[in-house]
């Protein structure tokens, strides 16, 4: 015989689903692609310093190029 209670309720367990990885994997991968596309096209220092910009937002660009190609009839 045990002298251990016995739970009147079962225990809950609260189960976290984290699904951020793949999203920010995504977006750094496509910003080092960025990076080499803009940066091989440019010349000068001024350049390769939008170079850099541009590829911190490169899905803004993405987005804008849909848009404009989705516009035509």
């Amino acid at each position: 015989m045990t002298t251990e209670p016995i739970p009147t309720e079962p225990e809950r367990q609260q189960v976290k689903v984290n699904v951020q990885g793949s999203s920010n994997s995504v977006y750094g991968i496509g910003m080092i692609g960025a990076w080499v596309y803009y940066f091989g096209r440019a010349t000068t220092n001024e350049e390769r310093v939008k170079a850099f910009l541009k590829g911190l937002v490169w899905p803004a660009f993405l987005v804008y190029e849909l848009f404009k190609f989705l516009e035509k009839d």
